[in-house]
């Protein structure tokens, strides 16, 4: 698939399954976020990987946030919690890690974790995984955030839900390209 194909067709896929994308498939995929736009090449980001008997794990630090949040969440809602990361084989948290730094602002760094975690919705796209970028109240939740040993200075950007495609896409609608850009 061509750059431009993946750039104007690239849609969420909110039904994901079996099986893991390859080794390849996840080492594209890996790669894509170093290409991200990068002022100072700070890299302030770092991800974490969530398969297999993790996704459980990651499920039961849901439910205790959720839990913490609201106690009188009945058995039902906190079982949803816990199946969130069962939705797809795999989840990368994207996190957004601050290095001070004298010409580089934390918005830019954000900013760039977030270009690294579009460039591996793209990569995964591109061949032909289904992919989908969700974050939510767990992700500014600190019980989630300390649950996966991020430090006080990091951001949780958004989980990455990767598998094969299950069902259908998220259509997207038509732009009208005009109405976003104008001449100034």
């Amino acid at each position: 698939m061509d750059a431009l194909d993946a750039l104007h067709r690239r849609s969420s896929v909110p039904r994901l399954g079996d099986p893991l994308p390859s080794p390849q498939m996840l080492e594209n995929i890996y790669k894509a976020a170093f290409s991200a736009a990068d002022h100072a090449v700070l890299r302030p980001w770092r991800f974490l990987v969530v398969k297999g008997d993790s996704r459980q794990k990651l499920g039961e630090l849901f439910a205790k946030a959720g839990i913490s949040k609201n106690s009188s969440l009945d058995t039902v809602a906190i079982e949803k919690l816990r199946c969130k990361p069962l939705r797809a084989p795999l989840v990368i948290v994207c996190v957004s890690s601050f290095n001070p730094h004298p010409k580089v602002p934390e918005i830019e760094q954000d900013l760039s974790a977030g270009a690294a975690t579009q460039n591996m919705l793209l990569a995964a796209f591109a061949q032909g995984l289904g992919a989908m970028w969700r974050t939510g109240s767990l992700a500014y939740d600190p019980i989630v955030k300390n649950g996966l040993g991020l430090s006080t200075e990091e951001k949780i950007i958004g989980f990455l839900y990767i598998g094969t495609i299950d069902g259908g896409t998220k259509k997207l609608c038509e732009a009208d390209v005009q109405s976003y850009f104008q001449e100034w």
